[in-house]
């Protein structure tokens, strides 16, 4: 009995800790947390708010400043495989639309993006972004892009990131652009009715 029972307990202790799930952020400098600390951006928010409701989630954000869609989709086969996400959040295409980069393709690096992460097992969500009206027709262009690839692929989506603060000054740095610390938990409970379902 004592060597049946110091045997079982030599595999326990030989067993992997188990392992949290992991969310996987991949997006530009509005998720990177530019000019502010890294552990004051939304994403980190969002893995204090997952330990603080005890739910077995982590957050591995790979968001990186000035990174466009095709960027993020050049990256992700390889953030996929080495985190094995069990939920991918994309916020990207800013950049795409401030630089005036082709939005068809723009759509199909957010599509092939997608079509990557689900075939990897993890669920999708959007995030959408807006541009200011004097890019003209390619602004409202740019905001339909977001709607029509969520409706095309039935993925839930975040039709504007910033859009608690973006009307106001005070909730942006001096740059007019990047959102300050103070603007992130509202980014975060903007966020979090669109990442809660996928959590179940």
């Amino acid at each position: 009995m004592r060597l049946a029972f110091f045997l079982f307990a030599l595999l326990c202790s030989t067993l992997p800790a188990h392992a949290a799930k992991t969310i996987l952020v991949m997006g530009d400098s509005l998720s990177a947390g530019y000019g502010i600390r890294p552990e004051q951006a939304w994403p980190a928010l969002l893995g204090q708010r997952l330990s603080d409701k005890r739910l077995d989630y982590s957050v591995a954000n790979l968001s990186i400043s000035g990174e466009t869609t095709a960027g993020g989709r050049s990256r992700l086969d390889a953030a996929l495989k080495h985190h094995k996400p069990a939920i991918v959040v994309i916020a990207l295409g800013a950049n795409d639309g401030l630089r005036g980069l082709a939005l068809a393709q723009m759509r199909d690096n957010l599509n092939a993006m997608i079509d990557m992460a689900r075939s990897s097992g993890a669920r999708v969500a959007l995030a959408g972004m807006r541009l200011p009206p004097n890019y003209g027709p390619y602004a409202s262009d740019f905001q339909r892009s977001f709607v029509d690839i969520a409706k095309a692929k039935k993925t839930p989506l975040v039709e504007f990131l910033l859009e608690p603060v973006a009307a106001q000054q005070r909730y942006f740095q001096a740059d007019n652009l990047h959102p300050v610390a103070e603007a992130q938990p509202l980014i975060l409970d903007h966020v979090w009715p669109t990442i809660a379902p996928l959590l179940k």
